[in-house]
């Protein structure tokens, strides 16, 4: 195929803020987990698909197979749909209240 790029399940993107190797990344409608450290502005690698433990809401209780989106105001994911954009599925329950969830990326972002 003379137009294929790349997988795509790794991609680099301008950091819209200064970000840590293992931040929830936004940028624009693309969702992922910074591979490495970037300043604002600079290249950051993301990562797309694959099962990360990220922050949650924490005054939430999830099961496996519940569907997260992306919480950008609150730097969380959480179960609640309104405001916020699907990220993919909670692969494990998580208890009300606990700081984080385990999530699958599934490279979609609805």
């Amino acid at each position: 195929m003379k137009n294929y790029i790349q997988p795509g399940e790794h991609i680099t993107l301008t950091a819209p803020a200064a970000v840590s190797a293992g931040d929830a990344v936004l940028v624009g409608d693309v969702f992922g987990v910074a591979q490495g450290n970037a300043a604002q502005d600079d290249p950051v690698v993301l990562v797309r698909r694959g099962v990360f433990t990220l922050p949650k809401t924490s005054a939430q209780a999830w099961t496996a197979g519940a569907k997260v989106y992306w919480d950008a105001a609150n730097s969380v994911v959480t179960t609640t749909a309104t405001g916020n954009k699907m990220v993919g599925a909670a692969v494990e329950t998580a208890a009300n209240p606990s700081a984080t969830g385990v999530v699958l990326l599934d490279g979609t972002i609805r």
